[in-house]
């Protein structure tokens, strides 16, 4: 199977809550259209810097990450990215990185959804389109 990408949209968690609570017109939530890459050897959502600005996220802390290459890093953490795929949201600390918009395992997981390597797509794991279900 090739890349997987899928269209994404990327979301201020903090600031989808102020709106939502009144204090934060929600035309003023940082919002984001864009592509992502699947993977499934991931284990978080990783976003490049340029686009962690373009969303407003504070970097809280900073991470240690093991590369596949074997090669360890230290990457800014941010705050919560609320992360719309498919229909399905979840709200995920992003790790800034890189030039590409990853989906690791963490928010495949997050959001019920597994790749179909046969078809080249995501599909729902447990539950169905209208039924996401989790584990407890």
């Amino acid at each position: 199977m090739g890349q997987l990408h899928v269209p994404v949209t990327l979301s201020n968690t903090r600031e989808v809550v102020m709106a939502r609570l009144g204090h934060l017109d929600s035309a003023q939530v940082h919002t984001v259209e864009t592509e992502a890459l699947v993977d499934t050897g991931a284990m978080h959502l990783v976003l490049p810097d340029t686009l962690a600005d373009q969303l407003g996220l504070l970097r809280l802390r900073t991470q240690t990450l093991a590369m596949a290459d074997g090669r360890d890093g230290v990457y800014a953490q941010t705050e919560a990215v609320t992360i719309e795929v498919l229909g399905r949201a979840f709200d995920v600390s992003a790790v800034v990185m890189g030039q590409t918009v990853l989906l690791g395992a963490i928010v495949l997981e997050g959001l019920d959804l597994a790749v179909d390597c046969t078809r080249g797509t995501l599909l729902p794991n447990l539950g169905t389109w209208d039924q996401p279900v989790f584990r407890g």
